[in-house]
């Protein structure tokens, strides 16, 4: 489409600064990316402005998709808003929900908002050029945050609620992955549903007939676990892993 596309490494460059200043931009919008210095967003005399995936002040942060799933909030969104120095901050431009569904990954969800967000930017631009457009300043906050994922936010901790175990799984699926320590090294649970049979598992915290399912013991009832990962190996079904494997080799 012949777009010049800069790639710079150092975003305060002289040379960068000096390149965006040559194209005399109106206005910047940003979508997943990095902070920008003052020096940067402020250039546009419209203002620059970012796609965040949730319903601002709520889970402010790096990683808004996933702390609300596994937080176990129904409803998110997205909203546009005007950069400030402070991280999502800035005055609303536009916002819209969407319902999680109880089956939503943080990668389903990840796509359901995508497809909004584009769809509320477009919208967003037009609303800007409207000259009687005023942005809404940000309520004082919420204390709903989505900081940066570290690894050890995905240990699943079993003595938690079967609703906390399965958030947790689903909030990190596909990626990083909610993990369990186990003789193998560290498996990854990328799905698992509620087992609501009752169940007799003697003392121990895991139940399978090595054949087709694996069972865990949570803090109040059971889960059994859909999609794994070994170390080292690829995603595969429990089914499909029990062929030639073992969960008695975990634990």
């Amino acid at each position: 489409m012949n777009i010049p596309v800069l790639q710079p490494v150092n975003l305060k460059s002289e040379a960068f600064l000096n390149t965006v200043k040559d194209l005399k931009p109106d206005l910047f919008i940003v979508v997943a990316f990095r902070m920008l210095p003052e020096v940067l967003w402020s250039l546009p005399h419209l203002g620059t402005i970012n796609l965040h995936a949730s319903l601002l002040p709520d889970y402010r942060g790096a990683a808004p998709i996933n702390w609300a799933i596994i937080n176990g909030e129904t409803t998110t969104g997205v909203t546009t808003f005007f950069i400030r120095k402070d991280i999502d901050t800035g005055p609303v431009i536009l916002s819209k929900s969407i319902d999680i569904l109880p089956e939503d990954s943080a990668g389903s969800l990840h796509d359901h908002l995508m497809l909004l967000g584009a769809n509320i930017v477009i919208d967003s631009l037009n609303i800007i050029l409207d000259s009687s457009f005023v942005a809404i300043p940000q309520g004082k906050g919420s204390i709903k945050m989505a900081p940066k994922l570290q690894h050890e936010t995905g240990r699943i901790d079993l003595s938690k609620t079967t609703s906390e175990v399965i958030n947790l799984i689903r909030g990190l699926s596909p990626f990083p992955g909610a993990w369990l320590p186990s003789k193998l090294g560290e498996i990854k649970i990328l799905a698992a549903h509620v087992e609501e049979s009752r169940l007799d598992f003697k003392d121990k915290s895991y139940l399978s007939d090595n054949k087709t399912f694996i069972y865990l013991s949570t803090g109040d009832h059971y889960i059994s676990l859909d999609k794994i990962q070994i170390p080292g190996k690829k995603p595969i079904d429990v089914k499909s892993y029990l062929n030639g494997n073992k969960a008695d080799n975990w634990f």
